[in-house]
């Protein structure tokens, strides 16, 4: 970013009159750009407007009127709003240009919105299906994509209440295969487009190296998908030369059941405890981002007192999912069990509050548009008081005094993974990612939502962007959730939960909404778009997990296989958010 903003938004129509057009579409927002003016447009939101961080790149099929929408969601990295570029194109020939030679963190994102609405992005480096199957025919989040046993666009389905006539899916939809293999398949010979391609970069690489004297054999090692060290269905594709990671690709989509398109088929009410299958292990969080991008389209504001419990829960939420971060980390590097106990038992008692609030430990479907579904029960207030002002003090101290001058996890952590403040923000690497690379980004302050803007804290960060940073970015964030909870419990106010009544079914007025928020794991990002009817029409999730391990194979390269390990639990993703 340069040091002096030149330009400002309302200088983008004159400074490229031809190319760029106000979104003018009620309830729309931002700018529509041609598309052969694209890269141009985003240098200069880039170098001239300051807009260094781009946070989300997805698509919207307008089947009705025959177009292809590419969305993109630009932010300063020292804060403030965002600035939001469209490409339209027609439907059948959505083409694109790639982005990722200014913004590398679009590079996954891209692909899967290739992958899932056939939106191709002319100059991506690597572009190829990223969560779908190899020989997957269509792209499934297009409008017209039917899957097998199709009932109907929208629940809830009329076959649920067939005025007595019961009869099976399977009977009208017979079931086929959603799969393209080629004329002449052999399943004894046939090489997947996707690991062809993916083996082919690896081997380009390897031609590569070893100029040296010292001639050193190099090899392909799959780690995962079945592999404890992988957090999960997760796969990562190593070229090592000797024990030295000289290339690393990630595979993912093992676990992919195509959570968008399900959520365009719910209603908007249907889809909140849908959103806790996600980050399985901040289901609050997953909610919280939700409820606010539904509720700018609706134009409603939660009563203080919802409010207030809505950041408990988040909070909660934060020291809840970066213990068991530390835990998991802990054990990725070989440690005893106890470190993973230590967080564990303290996670329980945040989960019996949860449990009391919701009814439920994991997927905690809580949050209601305007408010949240009941207050709290009794006794509930005392045993979170207890927690944040005695307990959680102590044994965080505890935790830090066991592990964080521990030499062993020193020398296994201290330099390894390094991102720098200038790759992590190319990356668009959000959360503890991010502000352990040094860059003092958090969405609490830097954009803030809900009632944030009332609370004292300071924004973790450490500057040396490696494994051991970003263990101390979660400590100091558990510590800082702690102060934010002692003055929500303190001031936590009298009255209604909820906005109007309770709700059954909701109306939501046509237009757009991104709904963000500062989730444990990063910025977790709801993209929805209605058209006035009870489904929406687009719902896409820019989940930190996703996004955040494109900056996986920069942060291992150069370092040995077993580091691998320890940068991906560095980056503590979980399945359920990267795959969806």
């Amino acid at each position: 970013m340069t040091e002096q903003v030149v330009l400002t938004e309302m200088d983008l129509t004159e400074r490229f009159p031809e190319s760029v057009k106000r979104d003018e579409r009620k309830g729309y927002e931002g700018y529509i750009v041609k598309a052969e003016a694209l890269l141009d447009v985003a240098k200069t939101v880039r170098d001239e407007m300051g807009y260094d961080y781009l946070s989300s790149v997805t698509g919207v099929d307008y089947l009705p009127d025959g177009l292809m929408e590419s969305v993109y969601h630009f932010y300063r990295t020292i804060g403030g709003p965002a600035l939001v570029l469209k490409v339209q194109t027609p439907r059948d020939q959505a083409v694109v240009p790639s982005l990722v030679s200014l913004y590398p963190g679009a590079e996954f994102q891209e692909r899967e919105a290739w992958d899932l609405l056939g939106i191709r992005y002319e100059g991506h480096p690597d572009l190829r299906r990223i969560l779908m199957w190899e020989g997957f025919a269509g792209h499934p989040l297009r409008k017209d994509w039917r899957e097998p046993y199709y009932e109907e666009d929208a629940k809830p389905f009329k076959s649920r209440w067939p005025d007595g006539h019961v009869y099976r899916i399977e009977d009208k939809n017979p079931f086929h295969k959603n799969v393209d293999y080629p004329a002449d398949f052999d399943p004894d010979k046939w090489i997947p487009d996707n690991d062809s391609s993916l083996y082919a970069s690896l081997t380009k690489i390897q031609s590569s190296l070893s100029d040296s004297s010292l001639k050193t054999d190099t090899l392909i090692v799959n780690l995962g998908p079945q592999h404890p060290s992988t957090h999960g269905v997760f796969r990562m594709v190593v070229l090592l030369e000797g024990e030295t990671i000289r290339a690393l690709k990630p595979v993912m989509g093992y676990l992919h059941r195509n959570h968008e398109k399900i959520g365009e088929r719910n209603t908007y009410l249907m889809n909140m405890p849908f959103t806790d299958r996600l980050d399985y292990l901040s289901s609050m969080s997953n909610n919280f981002g939700y409820a606010i991008a539904v509720e700018k389209l609706m134009g409603i504001k939660p009563p203080e007192r919802a409010e207030y419990l809505r950041v408990i829960m988040a909070e909660f939420t934060r020291i809840s999912n970066h213990l068991f971060a530390i835990g998991s980390l802990l054990n990725d590097l070989g440690a005893y069990f106890t470190p993973m106990l230590y967080a564990i038992e303290e996670r329980e008692l945040i989960l019996d509050i949860f449990e009391a609030v919701a009814g439920s430990r994991m997927m905690c479907n809580y949050f209601r548009f305007g408010g949240v579904a009941r207050d709290l029960p009794e006794g509930v207030y005392e045993k979170m008081r207890d927690l944040v002002y005695e307990r959680l003090p102590r044994r965080i101290d505890e935790l830090d005094l066991y592990l964080t001058n521990n030499e062993i996890i020193r020398a296994r952590c201290e330099g390894v993974g390094v991102l720098t403040p200038e790759q992590a923000i190319a990356y668009s690497a959000s959360g503890p990612l991010l502000r352990a690379s040094g860059v003092p980004y958090d969405i609490r302050r830097a954009d803030p939502y809900s009632i944030y803007d009332r609370f004292e804290f300071d924004v973790a960060v450490r500057y040396h962007g490696d494994v051991y940073d970003r263990y101390l970015v979660r400590m100091d964030e558990i510590r800082q959730s702690i102060r934010i909870l002692q003055q929500a419990i303190r001031d936590l106010p009298e009255g209604p939960i909820q906005a109007g009544k309770p709700q059954y079914q909701v109306r939501v007025p046509p237009g757009e909404a991104y709904g963000r928020v500062e989730a444990p794991k990063g910025e977790l990002g709801y993209y929805v778009v209605s058209n006035g009817k009870p489904n929406p029409w687009r719902y896409h999730v820019r989940a930190p997990s996703f996004v955040n391990i494109t900056a996986l194979e920069t942060m291992a390269k150069g370092n040995k296989v077993a580091d691998a390990v320890a940068i991906l639990g560095s980056i503590d993703i979980v399945l359920g958010e990267l795959d969806r």
